[in-house]
């Protein structure tokens, strides 16, 4: 990967307003470390250059939910009395660089809503250990970023706003982590923490054209939150892989009493495999069975054609269908909804699909659960069986271009937007169900339109077997230096701020 020129810490005014102009919409979150490191900008000019540039532009996507102002500014400034008096042989490897929470994790002293207008008052007393390890890797939290209510959804359309693609404010940014996707794609940040449970990083990265992972089952602690199905996990947004993979390095943990954990790997293992060429991978396309959108399916064959051309072995695979699984996983679903606590006087303040949700999962009792779970846990076998023989499996992550706003929620009828969004999304949740390792490659891009200048992203799945990261990442990175359509650096140009 190419490295932006640096100007010297001396530069001339002018140069500096070069770096301020480009430095958020081009560059990742490792250039932006060693800009730190290098002593071209400190801590809190990089900052106060994604604070700017997130007062000019944030309400236009709706990404965030709350922006910390003052704890990012004091975060910095301590950061920089570190940077004085630094005795280590490095610098953490994030040192300095901002990043956004997503709102269903944690972070001490700010909102904590999980997207609800019930916990909209709500503080958090202590960090997400995912949150802790960010700022130990020392990562500056900018704020919290919308998201769906509960995760419960696949768009971020809530009580405190919609978080909308930059490609096109007429579409959602998807969900669950919408205004995590959102934040990274205007360039509100270079790195972003989501979550998925279904889909809930894959979907939005793919809505705002964005790299987003769900690692494997067991690579990232929940805690202090639970995660009883074991279907929802940590993961990292950005604008490249390797940025990608940097965060995974530092997010990977597991905590006492976790019902799943993997070892940690060695520092900086992940990132190791941006630069090593894969071998010859096995790779299967899946598509999806429901009706799915010609751009994607060509998107998709190109995509298998340019692997091909670097050396792979592709061919179609057996399909998947939301059938299989879905009756299970409405029921696990609905009861992880109605397992939150929530006061009754809250309940009519919840959407209308969360309230729907709830109602269904109260329907059901332990026997109900236990025996949809073990089924899940079947199914699951089943289907990693199924791919067993690919290393990789390619699919595109959405059946359409991002829906939008409003196409896929209909609070007149929730149990109708369920079955819109599995539709919109069949085979993301097969990868939550067997707790493989699973990412979404922002590649490509439709046709350029009056609303959306730049096309809209077409994102496609990779997914791996169980703890293999370490391919997706070695992958998608060749992918990333061989595609012939992708910009790597795609962003939203807000033009130079007023500094």
């Amino acid at each position: 990967m190419r490295k932006p020129d640096l100007p010297k810490p001396d530069a001339s005014p002018v140069e500096k307003k070069i770096i301020d102009m480009t430095v958020l919409e081009t560059w990742s979150a490792e250039d932006q470390a060693r800009a730190i490191r290098e002593r071209v900008l400190s801590p809190t000019e990089l900052v106060d250059m994604h604070l700017e540039r997130i007062e000019h532009a944030s309400d236009t996507f709706g990404a965030f939910l709350l922006v910390d102002h003052e704890g990012a500014r004091l975060a910095a400034q301590a950061l920089e009395q570190q940077l004085v008096s630094w005795k280590g042989d490095e610098l953490p490897p994030l040192f300095g660089v901002p990043i956004s929470i997503k709102d269903t994790w944690p972070a001490a002293r700010l909102r904590f809503t999980a997207g609800s207008a019930a916990f909209a008052d709500r503080i958090a007393s202590t960090d997400a250990m995912v949150v802790k390890a960010l700022r130990d890797a020392g990562c500056i939290v900018l704020g919290k970023t919308n998201a769906a209510e509960f995760g419960c959804s696949s768009f971020t359309e809530n009580t405190f706003g919609i978080s909308r693609s930059p490609f096109d404010r007429s579409r959602g940014a998807g969900g669950s982590s919408g205004g995590a996707a959102a934040a990274v794609a205007a360039g509100f940040g270079a790195i972003a923490l989501g979550s998925d449970g279904g889909g809930s990083i894959r979907i939005p990265a793919a809505s705002c054209g964005v790299v987003g992972l769900k690692p494997s089952r067991g690579r990232i602690t929940t805690a202090p939150g639970p995660d009883s199905a074991g279907l929802a996990t940590a993961g990292p947004l950005a604008r490249t892989v390797a940025d990608v993979a940097r965060l995974l390095d530092v997010m990977t943990g597991s905590a006492p009493g976790d019902s799943y954990s993997l070892s940690s790997p060695a520092k900086g293992y992940f990132r190791s495999f941006v630069d090593r060429e894969p071998r010859q991978l096995a790779v299967g396309i899946v598509l999806p069975s429901e009706q799915t959108d010609p751009a994607c399916i060509d998107t998709c064959n190109r995509l298998g054609a340019l692997l091909e051309s670097l050396g792979h072995r592709v061919e179609i695979a057996e399909a998947a269908s939301a059938d299989e699984y879905m009756e299970e996983f409405k029921i696990v679903w609905s009861v992880l909804a109605a397992s939150v606590p929530v006061a009754d006087e809250d309940e009519a303040r919840l959407l209308a699909l969360t309230q729907w949700l709830r109602q269904l999962g109260r329907s059901h009792n332990a026997t109900d659960l236990m025996a949809a779970q073990s089924r899940l846990l079947s199914f699951g076998r089943a289907i990693a069986g199924r791919y067993h023989r690919y290393d990789i499996v390619l699919s595109p992550t959405l059946t359409r271009l991002p829906p939008k706003v409003g196409d896929v929620r209909d609070d007149g009828d929730p149990q109708a937007t369920f079955h819109r969004m599995t539709a919109l999304h069949p085979l993301t949740p097969l990868a939550n169900i067997t707790g493989q390792p699973s990412m979404n490659l922002p590649l490509c891009w439709s046709e350029p339109s009056v609303t959306a200048p730049a096309g809209l992203p077409i994102g496609m799945m990779l997914t791996a077997k169980h703890e293999r990261e370490d391919l997706l990442i070695s992958l998608g990175a060749q992918l990333e230096r061989a595609s012939p359509w992708s910009d790597r650096y795609k962003a939203i140009k807000l033009g130079p701020s007023s500094r």
